[in-house]
Order: C-alpha cells, then structure tokens, then sequence
C-alpha cells in the first residue's frame, strides 16, 4: 500500500445489508431502491464502476422549510422561530465478487426494497463469531399473544447466560457485542483490540473499510464468517428458533386457523406489535397512515381494530393476502408531512399466537415460529454446559447408614453435619432466620456456608425429583429474601458473624449467580445427591473480605467477590 492510500485509509460505522434475489436470477440494481427514489427532484442517483465492483449511489432527502415542532415552541413561549429540517439519506448498491450488498446511512435503509433482503444475514454473521464475555444488548419478541419485546443490556460485555433469556419461547430480533477474532481492517490497523457489532436480522451495524480495497477484504471476512457451518456453542438457541417454511404443512395448516381468527376483533390470541424496524422511532411516532389500494385512514395511535379494518371484510382464506397489501407508514409530525421510516406491511405489525391441536405457533413481524422448537436439544445443551463446568465445592460420600426405627440413620441431618467437619465449611442446617415475614418455623438460607462463601443447600434425591424441587425452591427463596428483604440480610450476617470470630462484617451482603453441582466424583454414594450453591461474601469495616475462624484457618482470607448483589 502507498503511502497515499495510507493516509486514505480508514473506518467508519456502517450498516452492511446482503441482498439476494429470490429466484436466483440476475438484477439490474435500480431494481433494489423502491421506485419513488429514483425520480424524487430531491434525491440524486448516479453509477459508478470501481475496479472491479459495479455500484449505484442514491443519496438526498426531503427537506423541510420549517420543522414541525416550531409551531408547538412558539405557542408555549409567544417567540418566533422558524427552524428548517433536513433528514440526509444515502444508500451505497455494490455488485462484487462476493455477491450484492448495500451500504445504508442516515435513513437510506428506507431507499432499499426490502423484498431483496437477506433476513438471516445479521444473525448468521452475530452467533459465528461475538466474544463469548461480549454481549452488550439483546432484543428478544416473546412468542405470545401480547406482542411484547423485551431488550436486555449492559455497559460492559457480559456471557450470553447472564441475561436470563427464555431460550424455549423468545425470538431473537437484536444482538450488540464486541469481536476480536475476525481480520476486519479496525482490528487489524491496532488502534483496537475488539470492536462492537450490531445485529438485526437483515443488516450489521459495524466499522468498515472506507478504502475499497480494504472494503473487499472486509467482505471477504464477514462472508468467511458467516460460512461457519455451525454457531458458537452458547448461540446455538438463536438459530434454532427458525423462521417456517411458508409452504409447509405446518403453515398451511396454522395459517387455516389464523384466517379465521381475523374475523374475530375481540381474539386474546391477536394485538399489534411493532416490527424491529419500527422500533427506534416507534415512540416518537406521532401519527400512522394506513393504505390499502385506494383506501387511506390517519390515526394517531395504531391498534387492532385499525390494522385489521381493512381486512375484516375479506373471505375467510383472503384475509393475510389483503394483510399483505397493507401499507403503514409513521410519521413524527401530526401533520404526516415527516416519515420515520419506510413503509412497512400491514402482515409485519399483526401478532398471533396460534394453537393447532396440541402445537402453537406464532405469527411476528411477517413470519411464522414454532412455539418450543427445539426445546429438548436446547435444554439437553445447557445442562450438559452446567455439570461441565468445574465445581467450586467439595463434599464427602453419603453412604447408607444403620437402620434405626425403621429409618436411614444417614439423613440430611447427618450429612450436613459430616460435610461441615471439612476445613472451610460452617454449619447453617436448621438455623432458621426468623422475621415478621417469615415467622414459625422461619427462613433456612442454606445447609452449609462453604469455603469461598458458598451458599449450599442439600438435598438427597434417590428415587424421585420431588426432593429436587424443593432444593431449588429453598435455594431461590434464599437469594430473593437476601436481595430484597433487611429484616433477613441483616440476621444472617449476624449468624455469620456468630459463626466468625474475628473484626464484625459490615452490614452488606453480595452475591453471584450460583449453579446446580454434583459433589465431585465418588462424591455421591449409594444415594444421589445434588447440591446448589450460591456465592455469598460478607465485607469486613472498610470493604476487606472477613477473616474466617480456626476452621476456616485464620491466616486465610475470604476470597474476593465477583459481582454485587444487584447485578
């Protein structure tokens, strides 16, 4: 590289869309820009040819003499003002060797027709290659009749695990995180050791090449990765809940079912959800205008009743047909002279949960989702990821013990007794914090306290789950009083405080999540055993771990803590 390109070369954050043409044929690239653009006065279209990439440009954007809220500015403060508005757009179209893609900035995504979108290109690219302890932000759509979607994030990169997604009944629509490992030029150039990425379904917000050489070799990486014939092992789940074949039996027969459904306005299997397009601009919204044919309505608020007037009419088996005809357009303004975005479909704002038989299916954002696919093999995969893991604890055999009355002498009592006798392990079996909340008999936070502040709880499960379920149920409740609850957090410091001699624990408590352990091996007996821990610290005056007893040694400290309660 000359020492021109050199100084040419650089990143800028970019929206990368790949686009495919469904029957696999050729197309002349106007044909990808929704035709409106291509003879706006107000928009600008060339070609360009470089090297060895065919491209179009379009860029523009409609202004606006006066900004729509100058009106509102100028009645509350008796002031003039006239401000002017301009939303830019552009959108890059590239024919390469790699295939067709399009580069999007400010609202150029709107430019695009979205019927030559690649819609698994986002979350293809995302599960290949995000750093296991980088996940930023994720927006999942439960599948169900509420249309509701719930976004998680954090400030700095966390394991997908630590976001607490439901992996049976959620799809995927969002994932940001950091890379490392891929040879993007932003990391290779040195200036950074990871990069954040942006994924949605059909596009990826990152920094790319803005020398075409450099561009290409991007491409190249990004297509490399999204090659992989498998996803990261923790993002097998986002895959799994595929989108349906529209001509498969399933669909045909859910989609029987959902006809008839349209009929009924009043259905709790049916509301409006906003599609993941319509998401960031959704709450600024102001107006909505809905088309079909030549039949306009203007409301302020979209609902059901609105979406599905326009299809209510239709014959049973006519209904998503027409659905599909449905424009709807938001505007930012209550005069509907500023779109926030590009027309989407009526099919794309429906929600339905469906039921055939003794199947469920969910209908979102245009597309149809098996409730539950995959549920045995997800859930197969997270607990075989759980017991590989290394335990944290040790505890002894529980081997069968004397009959006495009729009874194994070696109960949990016994147990308990027998693990503590361990260096490090305090006994909190049958020590229960008594509340105004919990009286009677009060709250058990644990069996066990073990050497790194454990929270152990116990349970001997030989022949049944029916122990197990309480296991979990004790563990639970104790890290929820525990969280939430002064009365208790404070009376079991003062237990083990009790317990260790030493400079009093401050009045704090912090914990990190826990998991369910197998005592290690030979560990069981002759009767299984599980245990669940959780991780408790209690700080010393001043923020130092508190110093155990004799038992625990003195000479060492508590271990350090890895994440605060409220986390």
């Amino acid at each position: 590289m000359t020492q021109q390109q050199k100084r040419q070369s650089g990143t800028r954050k970019s929206t990368l869309h790949r686009l495919t043409v469904p029957d696999g044929g050729t197309v002349e690239l106007r044909q990808l820009v929704r035709s409106r653009y291509l003879n706006h006065p107000d928009y600008q279209v060339r070609e360009f040819v470089q090297e060895s990439v065919e491209g179009l440009l379009i860029n523009g954007g409609i202004p606006r003499d006066r900004a729509d809220w100058c009106d509102a500015v100028s009645r509350i403060t008796g002031l003039d003002l006239n401000e002017r508005n301009h939303s830019a757009a552009g959108l890059v179209l590239l024919r390469t060797k790699q295939g067709l893609y399009a580069l999007t900035y400010g609202v150029g995504q709107h430019m695009l027709d979205p019927y030559y979108r690649d819609d698994e290109f986002g979350l293809q690219f995302a599960t290949r290659c995000l750093d296991e302890d980088g996940i930023l932000k994720i927006r999942n759509q439960i599948m169900d009749g509420r249309g509701r979607v719930d976004e998680y994030s954090v400030a700095r990169g966390e394991r997908i695990d630590g976001f607490g997604l439901d992996r049976f009944g959620a799809v995927v629509r969002r994932i940001c995180g950091t890379v490392s490992s891929i040879p993007l030029t932003s990391l290779q150039s040195g200036k950074a050791r990871q990069v954040r990425i942006e994924c949605s379904e059909s596009t990826i917000k990152l920094p790319l090449a803005t020398n075409l050489e450099e561009f290409l070799k991007d491409l190249e990486a990004i297509e490399a990765v999204s090659a992989r014939p498998d996803p990261l092992t923790e993002l097998r789940f986002v895959e799994r809940i595929r989108t349906l074949d529209k001509r498969g039996r399933k669909v045909v027969q859910a989609q029987t079912v959902l006809e008839a459904m349209l009929g009924d306005l009043g259905s709790p299997r049916l509301t409006v959800g906003v599609p993941d397009s319509c998401q960031e601009g959704f709450g600024s919204a102001q107006a909505f205008r809905i088309r079909r044919g030549d039949r306009v309505q203007e409301v302020s608020d979209l609902d059901l009743s609105v979406l599905l007037g326009f299809v209510k009419d239709q014959a049973e088996g006519d209904r998503m047909k027409a659905l599909s005809q449905v424009r709807v357009v938001m505007f930012s303004d209550d005069d509907l002279r500023t779109p926030l975005g590009a027309a989407t479909t009526g099919q794309e704002w429906l929600i339905a949960d469906v039921p055939v038989d003794t199947d469920r299916f969910f209908f979102g954002q245009g597309k149809w989702f098996e409730v539950g696919a995959g549920f045995l093999t997800t859930l197969e995969e997270e607990l075989a990821e759980l017991f590989a893991e290394p335990s944290t604890v040790t505890l002894p055999p529980w081997p069968k013990g004397p009959i006495v009355k009729g009874q194994d002498s070696h109960d949990e009592g016994w147990y308990n007794a027998e693990a503590a006798k361990q260096r490090g392990y305090l006994l909190f079996d049958k020590k229960g914090i008594v509340t105004k909340k919990f009286n009677g008999g009060g709250l058990e936070i644990c069996d066990l306290l073990g050497p790194e502040n454990q929270l152990i709880c116990v349970k001997k499960a030989p022949s049944s789950t029916a122990p197990l379920n309480h296991l979990f149920a004790q563990g639970v409740a104790a890290v929820e009083a525990l969280r939430s609850d002064t009365a208790v957090r404070t009376k079991f410091l003062a237990q083990v405080a009790a317990h260790t001699p030493g400079p009093p624990a401050a009045p704090g408590l912090r914990l990190a999540p826990g998991r369910l352990r197998h005592p290690p091996q030979g560990g069981r007996g002759d009767h299984g055993g599980l245990a669940l821990r959780v991780r408790a610290g209690l700080t010393a005056p001043g923020g130092a771990p508190a110093q155990g007893d004799e038992r625990r040694g003195r000479d060492r400290p508590h271990p350090p803590l890895n994440s605060p309660v409220d986390q």
